[in-house]
């Protein structure tokens, strides 16, 4: 049955809200936000639509769903929601879930300067965000060598007894033991904020004006500090050379179609500074053109990160969506923000640096997935397998002595690793440092629902291990009917040397030793790496865990007041352990039968 479009537009109200475009099996297609509901879901069912990507979209719907908010921004908000939670196929989608660091400088007598990701709050005050945490480290670097603040956390700096070695290379001013006087301190740290504002010119006239007031004094020991703060500053500003006076906010927004990719690349200006960019490659971006992927971006990334005073964006939108774009900013921000066409000579170095840098994003994204085409196709050639390998995965065991027993499962495909779909396994009831038995745990708790018709099943397993994980992990698929699938071993060579590896299959196919140069051999290495990777931080979160955690608190029956009367009779698990079960029932709130319960358990 066809979607009835005139019928449901007759009822559509023309309230501000977003719009859910359906298909035949009810998955999402589209999400929209309007300020006139009405008026925007019907300009998708005119005879004219502005492209053939939206064309097929509206040939799919089967339903529509909306939402009616009480204002236009409240629908910006929720559409950014879904967008994120839904993951729509027809949606642009931007999936820059790393967050942006800054430099934080905290409060108190002696400020600390330090690297901070996260969301900033009013407990220190946060500079940037930068594109990319080189950038902030630079930074950092700069701001120790003019204006010497300490990086050390707290616990190291109130426990010194002497400077460390960032005081003997001048890098910091001891104020741990007191080198400088709060008062000069303080100053360096708002000389240090005003060169993050960008007032460069300011920082540069106070300090030689300090300079000149110790020549006067005659405390030339001090003025060759302010000197060197100076000297440090202009050569600074010598090495920026892209950069503005103004101390100004920006960030440069382009996108570039090439090579049959869509690269959208923003650059960031902080104080005037160029701070470097980070290059984007969206999803669902099929026939979008430059300027559809510029709209989603600033709609999706400052819905999530802090807007700057003022975007230079290419390619430059017409009035009409420069218009819908500076009013969505303005709701995200709470401020107007103006997008505009670069006309300077810095602003054009600007959108022309951000540009290259777009071009050469793609060819090296390319150039990486053209390498990784080879290694799979090495890989399918050198293991005789019939078909493409598309995903692989791999399992590895780790632990300490059988304590903690963790399994992972990391996942190859698309060219690259997909975190999402790694996974951990808990390792429980298998006798202590038996990894043929974890091997065969986690591969059938793996594969159980593959087994029964859910999920995707792989081209290819990878068994981190020898004979025995490969004879387990086979046993388990067999159990579950998935012998079929393709299985392999990675067998550590002689010293665990890289490269000397020997490939182990099940069914008594004679092992295969790639050359160390071999690209199929260099992916099943990256691939058994991040397995490893993967498994020992699950594995030490576990021991933390479990290393945390008392005996008496798993005992049966005892809550927290009980355990609270055993340690005040005991003094710890330690008198607990050596307490006859008498004894145990002696404790206010434990009966006979509870206490020889509390005995058994311990022992």
């Amino acid at each position: 049955m066809s979607f009835d479009a005139k019928a449901f537009l007759a009822s559509l109200t023309e309230l501000p809200g977003v719009y859910r475009m359906l298909d035949a099996g009810g998955a999402v297609l589209y999400v929209g936000k309007a300020k006139n509901l009405k008026k925007r879901v019907s300009s998708y069912f005119r005879e004219n639509v502005s492209s053939p990507r939206i064309a097929h979209m509206v040939s799919q719907i089967a339903a529509i769903e909306t939402t009616s908010t009480r204002t236009e921004a409240e629908a910006l908000l929720l559409e950014n929601n879904l967008i994120k939670s839904l993951s729509p196929r027809y949606n642009i989608l931007f999936r820059d879930d790393k967050s942006y660091p800054y430099i934080v400088v905290t409060k108190g007598e002696f400020p600390r300067l330090g690297f901070y990701r996260g969301n900033p709050d009013r407990k220190a005050d946060y500079f940037g965000p930068y594109p990319s945490s080189w950038a902030v480290r630079d930074s950092i670097h700069l701001l120790q060598k003019m204006f010497r603040l300490r990086t050390c956390e707290d616990t190291v700096f109130s426990n010194r007894s002497r400077p460390c070695l960032l005081y003997q290379i001048k890098r910091c001013s001891g104020p741990c033991v007191e080198l400088i006087s709060p008062q000069d301190y303080a100053a360096d740290v708002q000389l240090a904020s005003m060169f993050l504002l960008g007032k460069q010119h300011e920082v540069n006239k106070r300090l030689t004006l300090s300079m000149e007031e110790a020549s006067s004094r005659l405390a030339f020991e001090q003025a060759a500090v302010f000197r060197d703060q100076i000297q440090s500053l202009r050569q600074v500003q010598e090495k920026q050379f892209v950069s503005s006076s103004k101390g100004e906010d920006v960030d440069i927004v382009v996108a570039l179609q090439a090579a049959g990719q869509l690269c959208v690349n923003i650059a960031m200006v902080r104080g005037g500074r160029h701070l470097g960019d980070r290059p984007l490659f969206p999803s669902n971006a099929g026939e979008s053109s430059a300027s559809d992927a510029i709209a989603a971006f600033i709609h999706q990334h400052y819905a999530a990160h802090p807007a700057p005073a003022r975007l230079l964006v290419l390619p430059f939108p017409t009035e009409e969506e420069k218009g819908e774009a500076e009013i969505s900013l303005a709701q995200l921000a709470g401020r107007h923000v103006p997008i505009l066409e670069a006309y300077s000579v810095v602003n054009k170095a600007w959108v022309d640096m951000a540009l290259q840098n777009a071009q050469l994003a793609i060819l090296a994204r390319n150039q990486a997935t053209a390498q990784q085409e080879q290694r799979l196709a090495a890989l399918q050639e050198a293991l005789q397998l019939p078909d493409a390998i598309a995903r692989i995965e791999c399992f590895d065991i780790s632990h300490t002595q059988g304590e903690a027993t963790v399994a992972s499962c990391v996942v190859y495909q698309g060219n690259g690793m997909k975190k999402a779909d790694y996974r951990r396994f808990n390792i429980r009831d298998i006798q202590p440092g038996d990894d043929y038995a974890a091997m065969r745990q986690a591969v059938f708790r793996r594969y159980d629902s593959i087994a029964a018709g859910e999920g995707i099943a792989p081209d290819l397993i990878l068994i981190d291990g020898g004979k025995g994980q490969v004879s387990s992990a086979y046993s388990a698929l067999s159990d579950l009917g998935l012998a079929h699938l393709s299985m392999l071993g990675v067998a550590k060579g002689e010293g665990r040397k890289p490269g000397l590896e020997s490939l182990i299959f099940p069914g008594g196919r004679e092992p295969l030793q790639l050359p160390p140069n071999h690209p199929a051999l260099h992916l099943i290495q990256e691939i058994r790496d991040e397995a490893h990777r993967f498994a020992i931080t699950g594995h030490r979160a576990q021991r933390s865990k479990a290393r945390k955690t008392s005996k008496l608190d798993s005992l049966p029956g005892i809550g927290p007041a009980r355990r609270k009367a055993l340690v005040a009779r005991f003094g710890g698990l330690v008198g607990v352990l050596a307490a006859t079960a008498d004894q145990l029932a002696e404790v206010t709130g434990i009966s006979q039968e509870m206490a020889d319960k509390i005995y058994s358990a311990l022992h």
